[in-house]
């Protein structure tokens, strides 16, 4: 068997930047072992799989650990293949998932994905956290995953976290953020150490919790938002209430095949 697989570089507009991720079209599902021993051969943040249903495309997402319930960059990644080289019949593609139904516009290569809001809520600072950091943040919350909230950027770029000691807490993710300068309105890191992925690149789902905090706390709805991993990666993101918007660009890295015996 034979599989063609997309790299695609989400959230930028050059190679070697934004968050890579493979994409890999399936004609239908093959077993949960196949696809997460394709997504640890890859050695990416995240492979997506997805298979075409009549209107929509069922999707899912495994990091080189496990499979996740939601993923921001990989379905951003996807829409882009289906874009650019699947001739997707018009502007917007509807994927089906664990996070139930998603959507993604193509507004001249901007792609627009439409998320859930996931507020989170005050959270009580732990020396657990403290001691996974290497730094003790002004304030914590909780979501899926754990918001520690700096004041500075430099603070959040200077994070050196224990990534054991970010494994072993609750949640998915450990993400530190802090106001923006500039362009930006707020930038941060995100940490998931326990899917297998010490520092993400840029994490679109880490905006779902993102994105209404900044929202609320800087009084506006509409955000720019940047990601100061290595590799790095810009968000155009909008609070919508129960929705969020996160959108970016993307381009394609490499193009190859799988042989499965």
């Amino acid at each position: 068997m034979k599989l063609d697989i997309f790299q695609i570089d989400a959230f930028a507009s050059s190679i070697f930047s934004g968050n890579p991720a493979a994409v890999i079209p399936l004609y239908e599902w093959l077993s949960d072992e196949t696809l997460q021993h394709i997504a640890t051969e890859n050695g990416l943040s995240e492979t997506a799989f997805f298979v075409r249903k009549q209107e929509y495309y069922e999707l899912r997402w495994f990091t080189p650990a496990c499979e996740v319930d939601l993923c921001g960059h990989a379905t951003l990644a996807a829409a882009f293949v289906l874009f650019e080289f699947l001739d997707a019949p018009d502007d917007c593609v509807v994927f089906d998932t664990k996070s139930g139904r998603l959507f993604v516009d193509n507004d001249g290569g901007l792609l627009s994905m439409d998320f859930p809001s996931w507020k989170p809520k005050p959270f009580q600072v732990t020396e657990r956290v403290v001691q996974a950091l290497g730094a003790r943040p002004l304030e914590l919350y909780s979501s899926r995953d754990f918001l520690a909230v700096f004041e500075h950027p430099e603070q959040v770029m200077a994070l050196k976290p224990d990534m054991g000691k970010v494994a072993d807490l609750d949640g998915l993710a450990l993400i530190a953020t802090a106001p923006g300068e500039g362009d930006y309105d707020f930038i941060s890191r995100c940490f998931v150490p326990a899917a297998g992925i010490p520092e993400d690149p840029v994490t679109g789902s880490a905006h779902c919790t993102l994105v209404p905090f900044w929202a609320e706390r800087l009084g506006k709805k509409t955000l720019t938002a940047f990601q100061a991993s290595a590799r790095g990666g810009e968000l155009f993101c909008e609070d919508l209430g129960d929705r969020v918007k996160i959108a970016g660009h993307a381009v394609c890295y490499m193009v190859g095949t799988i042989f499965l015996d």
